[in-house]
């Protein structure tokens, strides 16, 4: 469906029934519309933005959300995410379901994904007709590029929400711009790809595994596609970027703003983050392993956990529990089913009725009691890495839960797995110097005296621990100072949505 084939007077769609309401002094303000795509990684940020949109910038917000394209039962998950807008003043609203049986039943997800995205336009032009009388911007993220045109079409600007880091997007920039003359036609090949080591002009260097998964082989589909949706990008009137400046490494953010002025390639990035879900947003309910953190000595406890969607073979399962054991240290690790098929992610992981500690080997749990607790699937991360008794986080490093790491002040041990997360890993540990990088041996494990040894140093270690610990304090107190008013971010945010304010709303008919 082409964007610009959109009557700009569609029939309004209904609204979830489930939708906060926006009483009339909201709808006077000027509206942005946020469309975030499938995926907790995605909506959590994206709410925050929304919440501080409307409690600090003067705007009002509607959240658009997708059905979830992988068939996982996302909506319980998402539902406190979306009933805390209502009491921030934020309208939330879902898109209707859309057919999506033609498609092949191994077509990727990332097609799927885009197809939602495609098929879904008339139901979001829809929404913006009913839900903002006043539209002054539309901010989907960074997987709904497609939806850019539709702002173009009804008068407004478009910015794309990139919930990840300025090196990440600079990758994606340097790909685009390495295929500049290239045909973009469907079925024409993408010959440029990132060389071995790259250097980025912000001091980064990336070596080849240090790449994301979709840019390290140019042959591959993927990587075709991502050209293809760097390319959409420089529709977009600017990037609002879940990061800060002091995270980013020296002179990213400057250089980003330079190239921008000087050569228009992309549009400008404004760095508005950390947009960490506030602890008390979660749920209220007390969970086990709150409570025995709460038994726990201060500065006692690694936290481990991969993610929602993370998943380690049954090999590097055991060598994970063998390594805590060993390291001496109190744990609290949240444990998902072992993946059989060697893949790094199972998107359906938090759903899996099976029990994930039968995988540990017998007598680990016995052994280690006391001084470890090992729980199935799910823990509340902010609180869990906001409590006294943890000091060190074991991550995936998701940029998500990178910033709620910072924003607890505890630092990490990277252990990437899958996604843009060896980017992170290798920011994080050598350029930001928040954290310790985990190696895999030859047979492509990571060893239980590795694990073991890097717990170690990250909890009491007198040269590489001491470092990052002082780093993570640092930059605890960089993310609190950048949200709040006279902050790097908050002036960011304060900028654009001066823009959006500034310009004449859209009043759809």
């Amino acid at each position: 469906m082409e964007p610009g084939a959109l009557d700009a007077c569609t029939a309004p769609m209904a609204m979830d029934p489930s939708a906060s309401s926006t009483n009339t002094a909201e709808r006077a303000r000027p509206h942005v519309v946020l469309v975030a795509s499938p995926g907790a990684g995605h909506l959590i940020p994206m709410a925050e933005l929304a919440r501080r949109l409307v409690a600090h910038h003067g705007l009002a917000a509607t959240l658009v959300t997708f059905p979830d394209p992988s068939g996982a039962p996302s909506a319980a998950a998402n539902s406190s995410i979306l009933s805390s807008l209502d009491a921030a003043g934020v309208s939330a609203a879902a898109l209707p379901a859309v057919a999506l049986d033609d498609l092949p039943a191994d077509a990727r997800l990332e097609t799927v994904l885009l197809e939602l995205i495609g098929r879904s336009i008339p139901h979001l032009r829809s929404l913006l007709r009913d839900a903002a009388p006043l539209l002054a911007a539309l901010v989907p993220d960074f997987f709904c590029s497609a939806l850019l045109p539709l702002a173009a079409e009804v008068g407004v600007p478009g910015y794309l929400f990139f919930p990840i880091n300025l090196t990440t997007l600079s990758v994606m920039r340097t790909a685009v711009e390495l295929n500049d003359g290239a045909a973009a036609a469907p079925g024409d090949e993408v010959v440029r790809g990132l060389p071995d080591v790259l250097r980025l002009p912000s001091g980064v260097s990336l070596r080849r595994e240090d790449y994301g998964d979709g840019f390290q082989n140019s042959e591959e589909p993927v990587y075709k596609h991502l050209v293809e949706e760097g390319r959409r990008y420089r529709a977009a009137d600017g990037f609002l970027v879940n990061t800060f400046h002091e995270i980013e490494p020296a002179g990213n953010v400057d250089e980003l703003i330079k190239q921008v002025m000087e050569q228009g390639t992309f549009p400008p990035a404004y760095p508005v983050g950390p947009l960490v879900r506030p602890s008390f947003g979660e749920d209220d309910v007390s969970p086990a392993c709150l409570e025995w953190l709460d038994r726990q000595p201060a500065g006692s406890v690694v936290y481990v956990s991969f993610g929602s969607a993370g998943a380690l073979s049954v090999e590097q399962t055991a060598e994970l529990a063998a390594g805590l054991e060993d390291s001496g240290h109190r744990f609290l690790w949240v444990m998902r089913m072992p993946s059989l098929d060697g893949a790094h992610n199972n998107f359906a992981a938090m759903y899996d009725r099976d029990d994930p500690l039968a995988w540990l080997s017998e007598g680990f749990l016995e052994r280690t009691s006391g001084r470890g607790l090992a729980v199935a699937a799910w823990a509340p991360q902010v609180r869990v890495l906001d409590h006294p008794a943890t000091a060190a986080f074991v991550s995936h490093c998701g940029w998500n839960s990178a910033l709620e790491s910072v924003a607890a002040g505890v630092p990490m041990v990277a252990w990437p797995l899958y996604a843009e997360q060896r980017t992170n890993a290798a920011v994080l540990s050598e350029n930001v110097g928040v954290a310790l990088r985990l190696r895999a041996g030859g047979d492509g494990l990571v060893g239980r005296e590795e694990i073991a040894a890097a717990v170690r140093e990250v909890m009491d270690g007198d040269v590489e621990g001491r470092a990052v610990r002082r780093r993570a304090g640092d930059l605890q107190r960089a993310a609190a100072h950048a949200c709040t008013p006279g902050g790097s971010s908050w002036q960011m945010l304060e900028e654009v949505a001066g823009k959006w304010k500034a310009a004449p709303a859209r009043r759809l008919c």
